[in-house]
């Protein structure tokens, strides 16, 4: 496929993913699964996951942060560029209607509880990326360990109301494993030493 024909298929694609995701970053993780993993092949699980991972690392939206990267992995920096503008197009576009006609949109019946409906779906979506991820995961006993922690501190800290920003989950979370990595090297250095 020529780089144009990547480019434009890239733009379409991320258009389509901004323009039917509602909820955000978390809630688009699924789609962009599907689009990207299991419709397109553009990339592995694996490497799916290492993509969530460093968006979710990185400042900025999540969404924007994966169509910068698959963009760029699919056409470089024009690909990029055109990912990351198409996945804002939607969003920008809805906004804007809808802050010309703000109060009156608010006042509609029809709107509020079709605002009800999507946080129910978003929730779901939220849950089912989660959970394919989770499934995604390699099972070591570090990452079981990790998972667990972070649960009970979760769930603890929101039971006792403590702020606690999901960054320093990610930060302390990465050092570990870097930690966990480097110690592996210094063992296997060790034993081939031996």
């Amino acid at each position: 496929m020529s780089k144009m024909k990547t480019t434009l298929t890239l733009f379409l694609t991320m258009m389509k993913i901004g323009l039917f995701t509602f909820g955000g970053g978390y809630a688009m993780l699924a789609l962009l699964e599907n689009e990207f993993v299991s419709k397109r092949g553009w990339m592995e699980k694996e490497e799916f996951l290492d993509m969530v991972a460093i968006a979710e690392s990185t400042p900025g939206p999540i969404a924007i942060n994966s169509a910068t990267y698959i963009g760029y992995k699919m056409a470089g920096v024009l690909g990029s560029a055109s990912a990351t503008i198409a996945v804002c197009i939607p969003s920008f576009v809805i906004i804007y209607l809808i802050s010309l006609f703000f109060d009156a949109f608010l006042s509609l019946t029809l709107v509020a509880n079709a605002f009800r409906g999507i946080q129910a779906c978003v929730v779901y979506l939220i849950f089912s990326a989660g959970y394919k991820m989770l499934k995604g995961i390699e099972k070591t006993p570090l990452s079981i360990v990790i998972f667990i922690v972070v649960m009970i501190c979760l769930i603890a800290f929101s039971v006792f109301a403590v702020s606690f920003s999901t960054v320093f989950y990610v930060l302390i979370c990465g050092a570990v494993g870097v930690f966990a990595y480097l110690l592996s090297r210094l063992v296997k250095r060790k034993e081939a030493g031996k």
